[in-house]
């Protein structure tokens, strides 16, 4: 990051009569506020499925019902996520992320107070709404913040929040329901979230909204509606079975009301969804990678918590614990990614590393056997960690170098929908490996699918994941030439060395004075 972190300033006004006062660079204000709602909202997409048998026996409903409490967040992330750039824009960046990060606080709050299964829905939709805001309005604020050069820092930041919440959430759930209760895995939201909206009021900078066109009511209800069902029937698949009527007619219904969205943009004049920005070919090769990372991090994440809990006996919490080194893979990885690999490498072979890195140790995952030694296991772990900190820092930093300020907004929401869908994906893939390993069906016969199924299921993530690495051969180095860091003491080309000294107000002041500095 450039610039002292903490200045003193003169204040807002330009003749400084407020006095000065301590003044918090605005890219450490967006990283902290983006990064705390970033991080809660990941974190409740893993930190409820532990407390979900409690939930039931609390208000008394089955297994098969109590499912719709994380279900019904996933369909609400996917539905506020497409409205979020437009908002971004016509309403400032510091406004929305804001009430976005203020909302999910709310609903947090609002779900430890659910006296039943309804209410609870209700709260989670209404945490879904904000969490799916905040994503897209926060990272159109970082490309916003942050030079090119300059991305690759703050996307390791990012990778943090990416990387460690979804890793975190089993085992501080498990702790939560075990010794305190299960509304305290909403409660534990809320200071982060008053902090962050609180920070943010105090440090953002006001971002003017910027002029924008008329609401696209149409492209916003074709996205809402078929993201949302295509969401709903990737998650209810692996356990309900893809033949069963809602499901294959979520999945039906949304595919074509998708398909009806891309048309529909594509005609329009002030599209909601901008899908012309996926004919730019690094932004689009670089949202794929990201949206197959998102899947193969998460599908295999959900497969080894399985894999330690029914092969080696362990509960939930200590099988959380022993996924962990994942979680400190990714951080130090995106540490390596930041400050050497991505500008060692470029980003192209960097991207290639990772991902072709994170296949290999998820298909090595496919010779697990029940007596595997355990370190052996936090190796692989760590390892797949590490190449997806390098993904994460390195789609963050380049996807955007071609992308023009005014549509950061409708870019960073596609990125986003791409990420959603793509976890969601990974885990139903993984799910639905495993369902028909089991003897029966696992949903049916309530039996685990032996070793042989979380071997497959491995193997299954690691080819999908392959996809991934095919579309980090389509980035171009020279395209995303701005976003490589210049090592130190270089300044970056056609960046002066020093800022231009900036000429004083002289009205009448004779020509020739001017004139004695030089014009380029």
């Amino acid at each position: 990051m450039s610039g002292d972190p903490v200045a003193v300033s003169a204040g807002d006004v330009p003749d400084g009569r407020r006095g000065p006062r301590i003044v918090i660079s605005q890219q450490v204000a967006v990283c902290v506020v983006y990064v705390s709602g970033l991080f809660l909202s990941t974190l409740d997409m893993t930190i409820v499925n532990v407390a979900l048998p409690t939930i039931g026996h609390a208000f008394d409903v089955p297994p098969t019902s109590v499912d719709t409490v994380s279900i019904f967040y996933l369909v609400s992330l996917a539905v506020s996520v497409p409205a979020s750039g437009w908002l971004g824009d016509r309403f400032g960046g510091k406004r929305t992320l804001l009430t976005a990060v203020a909302v999910f606080t709310v609903g947090s709050a609002l779900c430890g107070t659910a006296t039943s299964l309804g209410e609870l829905v209700a709260f989670r939709v209404l945490q879904g709404a904000g969490g799916g805001m905040l994503a897209s309005v926060g990272m159109a604020m970082l490309l916003r913040a942050f030079a090119p050069s300059e991305r690759v820092r703050a996307s390791a930041v990012l990778s943090i929040a990416n990387g460690l919440a979804p890793t975190l959430g089993p085992v501080l759930g498990g702790l939560l329901v075990t010794h305190v209760s299960w509304r305290a895995i909403f409660y534990v939201n809320v200071p982060v979230g008053v902090f962050a909206t609180v920070f943010g009021l105090l440090c953002l900078r006001d971002d003017p909204a910027r002029p924008t066109e008329r609401f696209d009511l149409a492209g916003f209800a074709l996205a809402a509606s078929g993201f949302g069902l295509v969401m709903y029937g990737i998650s209810e698949g692996p356990e309900r079975g893809w033949t069963t009527p809602s499901v294959a007619a979520g999945l039906a219904c949304g595919a074509v009301l998708v398909a009806a969205l891309v048309v529909v943009e594509l005609r329009g004049r002030s599209p909601m969804i901008d899908v012309r920005l996926l004919t730019d070919r690094l932004f689009a090769s670089g949202s794929a990678v990201m949206t197959v990372q998102s899947a193969t991090f998460l599908g295999t994440l959900f497969t080894l918590t399985l894999y330690f809990q029914d092969e080696r006996g362990m509960s939930p919490q200590a099988a959380g614990l022993s996924t962990f080194p994942e979680a400190l893979g990714v951080v130090v990885g995106s540490q390596l990614a930041s400050r050497l690999l991505y500008r060692m490498l470029r980003p192209r072979r960097h991207l290639m590393l990772g991902a072709g890195g994170t296949s290999v140790t998820v298909a090595l995952m496919g010779l697990l056997r029940e007596d595997t030694a355990l370190w052996v296991v936090v190796l692989l772990l760590f390892c797949m960690g590490l190449c997806v900190g390098q993904v994460f820092v390195g789609t963050q930093s380049a996807s955007f170098a071609t992308v023009s300020a005014s549509s950061s907004g409708r870019a960073s929401t596609l990125f986003n929908v791409g990420r959603r869908l793509g976890g969601a994906v990974g885990v139903a893939a993984a799910t639905s490996v495993l369902v028909s390993a089991g003897p029966s069906g696992r949903a049916a016969s309530g039996g685990t699918p032996g070793i042989s199924g979380y071997r497959a299921a491995f193997l299954t993530v690691a080819a999908l994941n392959l996809l991934g690495l095919y579309a980090a051969t389509r980035v171009s180095d020279t395209e995303a030439a701005s976003t490589i860091p210049q090592p130190a003491g270089r300044s970056e080309p056609g960046t002066p060395e020093k800022s231009p000294r900036r000429p004083e107000k002289a009205p009448g002041k004779p020509q020739k004075e001017k004139e004695e500095e030089p014009q380029p």
